[in-house]
């Protein structure tokens, strides 16, 4: 260290010299995260750069630009580790090592560097919870009951006095259909996995399993990632009484009774677990864990940031974008709820992910699909939030659905069809162009077929259309980077009675605030809004961005009109 503080004394001394002045880096902002704006890349559906028809990350390196441009922070990576893909990358056989068909450690490397160039940083996905029955942990923890790794998985002796393989230890079931438990000759015992039988959940209970994930993390951050989303966090711990569930009415798609999840879900341990993992992440300074956090209510999200601040940054608050209901009473709910439950920490609001249909498909009414589709992005980039952007959200990609068992790639597809149809439809190729397969590959049969729409929908046609949907995203970003209100200012409902518009502020300390208007309906809306109950006496607002076309420069809040499922953003003036 003081050799380089010698070299760049000499260096600034040469230059005062000269007469110039050094270049001074720009300081790290280790708060990044309260603001993002992150894209999740589903890598087999992204960009296909060597044309055997599944993306990898050169495909992913090919479109930085694309993102840059976007106006991205960050890019969340789902799971690219050596993996057998029964469940499409988070059955891992290897923490520390690239698929093949994702490419190499170099590509990997180079996808890192050619981010950071671009101030775009990488998330990386972690599966905590389980690991593939292939990775060599499981292969020696399965072989005996006495080996070094017998109790890195969580196994148990079956119901006494039953016949295995048809005595599991009690009534828990996968999340993807069927007993949670499969039995192993080797041992005479069941192990535990709260997916699919070939992800078996990993004891968090020892701590040479704890030492050992912790070691990854470490690992991936040396290669210079910024983050980590945790897949299943809260399926980490199971209660070691192994009550049985209760039984809730109904039946699953794969024709067994619903249970309860008292007893295999959010269980207290999780939280020193993440306690202990945040002060690894701290090592290094910016670094973020963001949670996959199912959760029944916000009182429980906002134990997932910690009493002291010191589990997850972000969480996802999945009750507010998948909620699947176009309702103002929702979502203002879900924004006060955000806004004044989680403690003052920052919510992470989510629209689409790749284990939902896509956001278009679950709000749209089969008419107004592209008005909904930009108050969706109103609604998600405008709040007090850190924003997750599906791939393909921003130009409006819809779900390519299977027609036939036969077509289905997803495993919980095939054994719950038809009421379960998996998740291929969500995962669908990232349409670029229109050209053969939407640009994404030029396989003459990629790893699924692209949506019907491609021709229209793409990055290609939308980026040369000054009023299209993915346009209308990079305004939104930008404003968010650029306005101060965005940036800074306080988020504040109005006009609460209203069930047909929803309307809020962001207001900073100075006074000046910015107004926000959705129509929720099909049918125009007119907003009468006085704001002196906010100690705020404009009466007029001025047009900063709306979602239609002639929208007024100006207009006075007590008559402020909006067409169909418009959204309106506009700075309050006197």
């Amino acid at each position: 260290m003081r050799a380089i503080q010698r070299l760049f004394l000499w260096v600034s001394v040469c230059l005062a010299v000269l007469g110039l002045k050094p270049a001074l880096a720009a300081p790290a902002d280790d708060n990044w995260w309260r603001s993002a704006v992150i894209y999740e890349v589903y890598p087999r559906s992204f960009g296909d750069a060597n044309g055997d028809g599944i993306g990898d990350l050169n495909g992913i390196t090919e479109h930085l630009d694309y993102l840059k441009d976007l106006g991205v922070d960050a890019i969340w990576i789902t799971p690219f580790y050596p993996s057998p893909q029964v469940d499409f990358g988070y059955d891992i056989s290897d923490y520390r090592g690239i698929d093949p068909q994702f490419g190499t450690m170099a590509d990997f490397d180079r996808l890192e560097a050619a981010a950071k160039e671009r101030g775009i940083r990488i998330i990386c996905d972690l599966v905590l919870n389980h690991s593939s029955d292939k990775h060599p942990w499981f292969v020696e923890s399965r072989s005996s009951r006495t080996n070094p790794k017998a109790d890195w998985y969580i196994w148990h002796d079956g119901k006494p006095g039953g016949t295995p393989p048809n005595s599991p230890p009690n009534n828990w079931q996968s999340i993807f259909g069927h007993s949670a438990w499969q039995y192993e000759k080797a041992r005479d015992q069941y192990y535990y996995h709260a997916f699919y039988k070939e992800q078996p959940d990993l004891n968090w209970r020892d701590d040479r399993v704890k030492n050992a994930m912790f070691d990854v993390v470490r690992f991936w951050m040396n290669k210079g990632v910024s983050g980590f989303r945790l897949d299943a966090i809260t399926s980490m711990f199971e209660d070691v009484a192994l009550k049985d569930e209760s039984y809730l009415a109904g039946m699953n798609a794969y024709g067994e009774r619903n249970i309860a999840r008292l007893y295999t879900d959010n269980l207290p341990e999780v939280h020193n677990i993440l306690r202990q993992l945040r002060k690894v992440t701290n090592e290094k300074a910016g670094t973020v864990l963001i949670g996959e956090t199912y959760l029944p209510n916000v009182g429980e999200l906002a134990k997932m940031y910690g009493r002291n601040r010191d589990e997850l940054q972000l969480p996802m608050d999945t009750q507010l974008g998948l909620s699947n209901k176009l309702s103002v009473a929702g979502f203002r709910g879900k924004l006060q709820d955000a806004e004044t439950k989680i403690n003052g920490n920052v919510p992470l609001f989510v629209f689409s992910n790749h284990d939902n249909p896509r956001s278009i498909n679950r709000y749209g009414d089969g008419k107004h699909e592209g008005e909904i589709a930009r108050l969706l992005a109103t609604l998600l980039l405008t709040p007090r939030d850190a924003a997750l952007i599906y791939y393909g959200e921003e130009i409006g990609m819809t779900n390519r659905d299977p027609k036939s068992k036969d077509e289905v790639k997803d495993p919980i597809g095939r054994s719950g069809w038809p009421k379960e149809k998996g998740r291929d439809g969500e995962r669908t190729p990232m349409q670029w162009n229109g050209d053969t397969n939407a640009g994404f590959s030029v396989s003459k049969q990629p790893w699924l077929p692209v949506a019907p729409n491609y021709r229209t929908v793409n990055v290609s046609s939308e980026s040369r259309d000054p009023n299209s949907l993915l346009n209308y995203y990079k305004k939104l970003i930008r404003l968010r980077k650029v306005n101060q209100q965005f940036k800074k200012g306080d988020f504040i409902t109005v006009d609460n009675s209203n069930e047909q518009v929803l309307s809020y502020l962001r207001k900073t300390s100075d006074g000046k605030a910015v107004l926000v208007s959705m129509n929720f309906t099909a049918s125009p809306q007119t907003v009468k809004l006085d704001l002196t109950t906010e100690g705020i006496k404009g009466e007029h607002s001025k047009l900063i961005l709306a979602s239609y076309p002639n929208a007024s420069g100006s207009a006075e809040l007590k008559d402020l009109a909006l067409p169909p499922y418009g959204s309106y953003v506009g700075e309050v003036v006197p």
